[in-house]
């Protein structure tokens, strides 16, 4: 199931289980934790106080009380000491015990603060990479929908050299596009004096008659080029993965993937489409024709498609790490 991001008040989440960074004692603290504390009522603490706390990189869980999800699962991120004592092993180990811990526990759903990132320093590019790529991975392997939720823009940035080598691709992009239609706004004068010329010369254009034109509305039906889904499930063939690898690498729910399945008509998002592109790895011109195939095409008068594009002519398939660049420039995600 998908990786969200999403800016929320972690505190209001109907999910299963929301993530708690907390400190080593579990007896609540600043930030997310003061807030969780505050939504869930003292019932919360009084059961923290029966873990005997928890250790940087471990989690435990306790009741909801209050709040909307039914489980707190508490994990203790790293303090920031300039990367070289293990933050990054720490981390990683935060999120990897916390969504073990929500497996054992039968959550579907789980909502995850960025951890480390506030008062204990971790520098947030990095500490959302770390949670992308580990909250990534655990759902290559496991079905759960997980939400990282991030509470402003303020608290959320990507690299700057990524930043700013997509900001660079969609300048030269978006403004080529534009710059293209002011020059046809400049012509349009020019078109139209010539247009009296072109009717005279119609006959001239016109293009030669198609030989397999069809003579009924059955017989045209009957000649329907291979569909979005037919072609989807060739590559996926192809590509020699199966359904599962495909849609997890799409961030697309094992539900929607089966109606694409079941459907040999079905026309999805176009976000949608995207994302299988993506997942099956396909170069720029392919991923085109897929596209294509659903009914859509890249545009560069969409920052959306612009970036897309620029992974994919970058040879970068990890659809969490496109995401995190959509996120960024305020677009919508892919799958989900």
């Amino acid at each position: 199931m998908p990786l969200y991001i999403v800016r929320n008040d972690i505190t209001t989440m109907q999910v299963d289980a929301i993530v708690n960074a907390a400190k080593e004692s579990l007896l609540g603290g600043g930030g997310v934790d003061g807030a969780i504390h505050r939504a869930a009522g003292p019932q919360l603490l009084d059961e923290c106080r029966t873990l005997g706390g928890c250790k940087t990189g471990q989690a435990k869980i306790t009741k909801g009380y209050r709040l909307p999800a039914r489980h707190v699962i508490h994990t203790v991120g790293p303090i920031w000491r300039g990367g070289g004592h293990g933050e990054r092993e720490l981390l990683v180990s935060a999120y990897r015990s916390s969504l073990e811990l929500a497996l054992e526990h039968d959550c579907q759903t789980v909502a995850f603060p960025l951890i480390s990132s506030g008062a204990y320093g971790y520098p947030k590019d990095e500490a959302l990479k770390v949670a992308v790529d580990t909250i990534g991975d655990f759902l290559l392997r496991h079905d759960m929908s997980v939400y990282l939720v991030v509470f402003d823009r303020a608290a959320y940035t990507i690299g700057e050299k990524l930043f700013a080598d997509i900001a660079s691709y969609i300048d030269d992009n978006y403004v080529q596009e534009h710059a293209d239609r002011r020059e046809v706004e400049r012509h349009r004068g020019i078109f139209a004096s010539q247009q009296s010329v072109c009717l005279e010369e119609k006959s001239l254009w016109a293009p030669a008659p198609c030989a397999t034109t069809p003579e009924s509305l059955d017989e045209a039906l009957g000649m329907l080029d291979e569909s979005f889904s037919q072609m989807l499930l060739r590559k996926i063939d192809q590509a020699g993965i199966t359904d599962a690898q495909c849609y997890k690498k799409a961030n697309i729910d094992r539900k929607l993937f089966s109606k694409i399945r079941s459907n040999i008509h079905y026309k999805p998002s176009k976000p949608t489409a995207m994302a299988f592109a993506v997942a099956l790895e396909l170069p720029l011109e392919e991923a085109r024709e897929l596209l294509q195939k659903a009914g859509y095409a890249f545009s560069h008068s969409s920052k959306f498609d612009i970036i897309v594009e620029y992974f994919i002519a970058h040879g970068n398939y990890n659809i969490f790490e496109i995401n995190e660049a959509l996120f960024a420039f305020d677009q919508s995600l892919l799958g989900g």
